[in-house]
């Protein structure tokens, strides 16, 4: 038994620095082991419930796949499929899902529920997504971006466009590995202090550095990352025309990638607004990382579950 037994997964800061890179040494040895063709049942016979609020693709496959690749079962839960906090309360289907179970992800869009449901859970709970952070996602992220570029102290990243969740969880954990992390954007949009108080508070400890612009210049300046999202979203419609007008120069194009360094890759959540946020030259591009990282959700997700449910 290891540190992470037992452990939730919810953010990125309730974990040291030292448990985040075993995650990552964990599941570069589980992508090695499935490029060869070998899975072990790691979590044989154990059982994982997916409950989702919205739809999803990447996390309802990487999940649902990646666990039965270590030899368990899981159990898919779509929105409007479970009373949670509905016509039974959060903490009645947190004990009952304990009973069955041996361990939860949820996507949910209300953090404050998703921790509820873990603090009354007796297994461990997984964040796959709220309207706070997505710490699934930075942790796909930035084994990508090891992948691509080896040591990462020192790198720097640069995020295009408004303060979404994964941008929130992905700053959280450059500021954690002595990654230059950039937000460009108009000021309107740029990360609340709540949060930019933490990365600077990790910066101090562990190098790096985490700054706000709306200069596109200095966002591209020695740029090893760009990374984008979606300009708006669930419950932003009414914004869509005043979001598209401020966010337009901060559009990824090959011509802002230029400006970064030669060896620069474009990242992306996805699901991308193909010629919004970014141009269809830029995701189709050498340049894109995007697949991988789609790809490493699995992987790192795997990883993750071995070592908080084995």
């Amino acid at each position: 038994m290891h540190s992470l037994t037992g452990k939730d997964f919810m953010a990125i800061n309730d974990f040291t620095r030292e448990e985040l890179l075993l995650i990552m040494e964990t599941t570069r040895e589980l992508k090695l082991e499935a490029k060869r063709g070998i899975y072990q049942p790691i979590l044989k016979g154990k059982s994982l419930g997916l409950i989702f609020d919205q739809p999803s693709t990447r996390t309802r496959i990487s999940f649902e796949l990646g666990f039965q690749q270590l030899g368990g079962y899981s159990l898919y839960l779509k929105p409007g499929e479970l009373h949670l906090g509905k016509k039974e309360s959060i903490k009645d289907t947190a004990r009952v899902l304990s009973r069955y179970l041996d361990g939860i992800m949820i996507r949910w869009n209300n953090f404050e529920e998703m921790k509820e449901l873990a603090e009354y859970a007796d297994i461990p709970v997984i964040n796959a997504m709220s309207d706070v952070n997505h710490p699934c996602q930075a942790l796909a992220d930035v084994y990508t971006i090891i992948e691509r570029f080896g040591n990462v102290e020192g790198l720097n990243v640069s995020f295009f466009g408004d303060r979404s969740h994964p941008t929130l969880s992905l700053a959280m954990f450059c500021s954690k590995l002595g990654i230059n992390y950039t937000h460009c954007a108009p000021k309107k949009y740029q990360i609340e202090k709540k949060w930019t108080d933490q990365y600077e508070e990790n910066c101090k400890k562990f190098g790096g550095s985490f700054r706000q612009t709306e200069d596109i210049d200095e966002g591209t300046k020695n740029a090893h990352v760009v990374y984008s999202d979606v300009w708006w979203w669930l419950g932003q419609e009414g914004e869509v025309n005043e979001r598209a007008k401020a966010f337009a120069p901060y559009q990824v194009t090959n011509q802002l990638l230029d400006k970064c360094d030669k060896d620069v890759i474009f990242m992306h959540c996805l699901p991308a607004t193909r010629g919004v946020e970014v141009t269809d030259a830029v995701m189709d591009g050498p340049r894109a990382a995007i697949y991988d990282e789609a790809e490493n959700r699995m992987h790192t997700e795997k990883a993750v579950l071995s070592l908080i449910m084995s």
